[in-house]
C-alpha cells in the first residue's frame, strides 16, 4: 500500500519497556488496563505465563485465536471468572455469560432474531433515528458544543430500544438503561482476585453498590417494557415479540421472563455500547484526520446528496465501510476477550492446563506487528473493495469462532448508516485543550466524555 503523506496516528497509552508483576500489576490493571502492555507484547504470537495461583494463556496471533476460539470451543467456551463476575449482576445467565447446554439453546432462540436477514425490516429505524439526530445538529447554533460520546450513546440506544421493544415503547426506556448502564461500567469491578487466588467461584463477591443499584434500574425498565409487550400492550414488531414467539430447542415451551430480561439486556449491551463507542471513536478521528475525512465527504456528496443514508445505499458507501472498520481495528469496541479452560488443551504447541484463563485481546492482535503494516495509524484503505482482506483471525472486532457476536452485521450497517448520515449534517472539531485518550472497562471508550464543536457543513 501506498500513501502520499504519513497517516494519521490516533492517541494510545504509553507503553511500558516491561511490565509490572504480581499485585503491582494487578493495582496498574485495574488503574488502566491498556497501559499494562509492553512494546514486546505487540510482537509476540502466544504468552504464556502465570498470575498467583493461575496459569494465563494469551493468544495473539490469527492461528492461536484460531486453535482457542474455533478448534477447541468446546475447552475454552467458558467465559472467566471476571468476566463473569463483572456481568452476572447484570445479566444473570444471558448468552455473555452462559456457557454449555444452556449457552446453546438461547443462542438458537437469540440467533435468528439478530441474523442479517432482518436488516430490511431494522435498518429503517437506523435510518430514522441518525437522520433525527442529524436534524438537530444542524439546527444548533454554530459553535455549540455536544458530547459526542454521550450523542452518540443515546442514539444507539434509541435505535435498539426501538428494535429490541418497538418504536413506542422503546423511545421512553432510552435515557434511563443508558445512564444505567454508563454508571455500572464505572462502579463494576474489573479484576476478580478471588479468583486467581484460588479461591472457589460459589464464594461470594462483594459487588460495589451503585453497580447493584444500576443493574436494579435496568431490570425494572426492562422487565416493566417485556411485560407491556408480552400481555399484548403493543402490537408492534420488536426483537423481543420474535424472540417470545421463538421456542427453546427440542421443547415447545418459550423462554421464561427471566430470560427475556437477560437476553434483552444482551442485546441492549450488544447493540448499543459498542456501537456508540465506534461512532464516537470515528467522529474524533474525523476531526483530526483532514484527508481522511475530505474522502468521506466526496463520497457522501456523490452518492447520497445530503440525503439520511439507508440500507441500499451501502455499496456505494466502500469509504464509509472501511473508516468504521479501520475504527473498530484500532479501537476494538470489546478489547479483550476472556476463557477459562473447563478441560485440558493446547495452544501454540503447548499443553494449557484446566483452570486456565485465556485471552484473545483484541488491542494486542489489532496492532500486533506481524499481522499489520503500520499498526497504530489510521489508514482506512486496508478495508477499501480492493485491497486484500486480513487475516480471517486477526482481526475480530465481533470476536470469532461459536461465539461471534450474533448481530455484528446489524451492528456493521448501522455504524455506516448513522457516520454517513451524521457527517453530511454538521463538522465537528474537536474542543481546544481536549486530551482523548482510550480507556478500557466492559468496554473501549474514549474516556468519560469526547467535547466537540458542531459547525456548519459550508
Amino acid at each position: 500500500m501506498s500513501h502520499s503523506a504519513a497517516p494519521y496516528t490516533p492517541p494510545f497509552p504509553p507503553r511500558p519497556e516491561r511490565s509490572e508483576r504480581g499485585l503491582k500489576l494487578l493495582a496498574q490493571a485495574r488503574r488502566d488496563w491498556l497501559a499494562i502492555w509492553p512494546a514486546s507484547a505487540f510482537r509476540r504470537e502466544t504468552i504464556f505465563t502465570r498470575f498467583l495461583f493461575r496459569d494465563v494463556v494469551i493468544c495473539n496471533s490469527p492461528e492461536t485465536v484460531h486453535q482457542a476460539f474455533v478448534e477447541q470451543h468446546e475447552v475454552f467456551q467458558r467465559k472467566s471468572p471476571q468476566h463473569r463476575q463483572a456481568l452476572k449482576p447484570l445479566l444473570g445467565d444471558g448468552l455473555f455469560v452462559s456457557d454449555g447446554k444452556l449457552w446453546r439453546e438461547r443462542r438458537r432462540v437469540v440467533a435468528p432474531v439478530t441474523h442479517a436477514s432482518r436488516l430490511p425490516d431494522l435498518a429503517p429505524v437506523m435510518t430514522e433515528a441518525a437522520a433525527s439526530r442529524a436534524a438537530a445538529w444542524a439546527a444548533l447554533p454554530p459553535g455549540t458544543v455536544i458530547d459526542a460520546l454521550a450523542e452518540m450513546g443515546h442514539l444507539t440506544a434509541e435505535i435498539i430500544c426501538r428494535t429490541i421493544f418497538g418504536r413506542g415503547l422503546g423511545a421512553d426506556a432510552a435515557a434511563t438503561v443508558v445512564s444505567a448502564f454508563a454508571e455500572y461500567q464505572r462502579e463494576i469491578g474489573q479484576t476478580d482476585l478471588a479468583s486467581f487466588l484460588g479461591l472457589p467461584e460459589w464464594l461470594p463477591r462483594p459487588v460495589n453498590r451503585r453497580a447493584r443499584a444500576a443493574a436494579r434500574r435496568i431490570h425494572g425498565v426492562v422487565d416493566g417494557l417485556i411485560e407491556t409487550i408480552l400481555a399484548g400492550g403493543s402490537g408492534e414488531a420488536s426483537l423481543i415479540r420474535s424472540m417470545a414467539e421463538a421456542r427453546v430447542p427440542g421443547t415447545d415451551r418459550p423462554m421464561d421472563r427471566r430470560a427475556f430480561r437477560n437476553e434483552a439486556i444482551v442485546l441492549f449491551m450488544a447493540g448499543h455500547e459498542t456501537t456508540a463507542n465506534v461512532l464516537a471513536w470515528a467522529l474524533f478521528i474525523l476531526s483530526q484526520d483532514r484527508a481522511s475525512a475530505a474522502r468521506l465527504e466526496a463520497e457522501l456528496a456523490a452518492t447520497l446528496g445530503g440525503r439520511p443514508a439507508q440500507v441500499t445505499d451501502l455499496p456505494g458507501l466502500p469509504f464509509a465501510r472501511a473508516v468504521v472498520e479501520e475504527t473498530m481495528r484500532l479501537y476494538p469496541p470489546v478489547p479483550l476477550l476472556s476463557r477459562q479452560a473447563i478441560g485440558p488443551g493446547r495452544i501454540a504447541g503447548r499443553d494449557v492446563r484446566k483452570g486456565a484463563v485465556v485471552l484473545v485481546a483484541p488491542w494486542l492482535l489489532h496492532r500486533n506487528t506481524k499481522v499489520w503494516d503500520q499498526p497504530d495509524a489510521f489508514i482506512p484503505d486496508r478495508f477499501m473493495p480492493d485491497a486484500p482482506r486480513p487475516p480471517r483471525h486477526g482481526y475480530i472486532p465481533f470476536s470469532t469462532g461459536p461465539r461471534v457476536c450474533t448481530g455484528q452485521q446489524l451492528g456493521l450497517v448501522e455504524a455506516i448508516i448513522c457516520l454517513a448520515t451524521l457527517w453530511q449534517a454538521a463538522r465537528l472539531d474537536l474542543v481546544e485543550g481536549t486530551r482523548v485518550m482510550p480507556v478500557a472497562r466492559l468496554t473501549l471508550r474514549p474516556g468519560d466524555g469526547l467535547p466537540m464543536r458542531v459547525l456548519p457543513r459550508v
